[in-house]
């Protein structure tokens, strides 16, 4: 069996240790990249619940029990995600790398500073 996760060094190590996590269990069948996907997605809507109908300032200020109930939606929505891109091989830190570099061309400084327009509408 696989070591506790609770220290995890980089986005390698945790990519192993949840490749080992749903090997372990025998998950693989269910871990297809839709399902993964749609368990991203239910996750987001859970960590969203967490804010739902406060204000801006309320929303930033949580006990320090509801803000770990955030951490671990949050945890679960990387995880899912990571999972995922594992599933399709895909390099995370690589393309969000190649994101940032699309968004900083379609939101320049000169046009979108301060501006909470759409690149399109810059």
């Amino acid at each position: 069996m696989s070591q506790p996760m609770a220290t995890v060094t980089d986005l390698d190590d945790l990519t192993l240790r949840l490749r080992a996590f749903a090997a372990e269990r025998d998950w693989e069948p269910f871990h297809t990249p839709r399902n993964l996907a749609s368990a991203l997605i239910v996750e987001a809507g859970e960590l969203l619940e967490h804010f739902q109908w406060l204000s801006d300032a309320d929303s930033g200020q949580f006990t320090a029990e509801r803000r770990e109930r955030v951490a671990m939606e949050i945890a679960d929505v990387l995880l899912y995600l990571v999972r995922l891109a594992d599933r399709m091989d895909i390099d995370l830190l690589a393309a969000a790398g190649r994101k940032l570099a699309i968004n900083a061309e379609k939101y320049p400084v000169a046009l979108a500073k301060g501006s909470r327009r759409k690149y399109d509408e810059l």
